[in-house]
């Protein structure tokens, strides 16, 4: 038990993040021997701007967790807001992710999804432990961007901007 356990306790914890809002991202990459992965992201921020670093949490109970390890890149979409079917189609770990998606190859070989709100194609230059997850580091090799509104999560729902 940390000392954090002892101060907080963890449903009102998470209760309490609930109540920040988060963009919803979709990180992919691939495990040594090419196989692409997938899954749906709300830990994801930017960390630096000069050199451009961003991170993305993954939760060790993650299928694919230990994927990352082994892979030297990550691809970040942002979603859009008529994109909450990929996300949900992301968070599970039902076959066909892919296959359902549209999607390209970028630069680093990895997918690309199509009409995301933005990409970001990272190296990966850091993984630290974290309680439960995984923090990982990536350097922002190329980004793209549209217009369009994100999609929201927000006490466990998804949500909209409203203007």
């Amino acid at each position: 038990m940390t000392s954090v356990d002892a101060l907080v306790d963890a449903a009102q914890f998470r209760k309490t993040l609930s109540r920040f809002a988060s963009g919803v991202t979709v990180v992919t990459s691939q495990d040594a021997e090419g196989r692409d992965y997938g899954m749906t992201v709300s830990a994801f921020s930017s960390l630096s701007l000069d050199p451009p670093l961003v991170l993305v949490c993954i939760d060790q109970s993650a299928t694919w967790h230990g994927v990352l390890p082994q892979s030297t890149a990550f691809n970040v979409h942002i979603l859009r807001d008529d994109q909450e079917a990929v996300s949900r189609r992301f968070a599970t770990d039902r076959a066909g992710r892919f296959t359902e998606a549209a999607f390209t190859r970028g630069e680093n070989g990895l997918i690309q999804l199509d009409g995301v709100l933005a990409l970001l194609e990272c190296r990966i230059t850091a993984i630290h432990e974290g309680g439960d997850h995984r923090i990982v580091v990536g350097a922002v090799q190329s980004v793209r961007h549209d217009d369009g509104e994100p999609l929201l999560y927000f006490r466990g729902a998804y949500a909209r901007l409203t203007r």
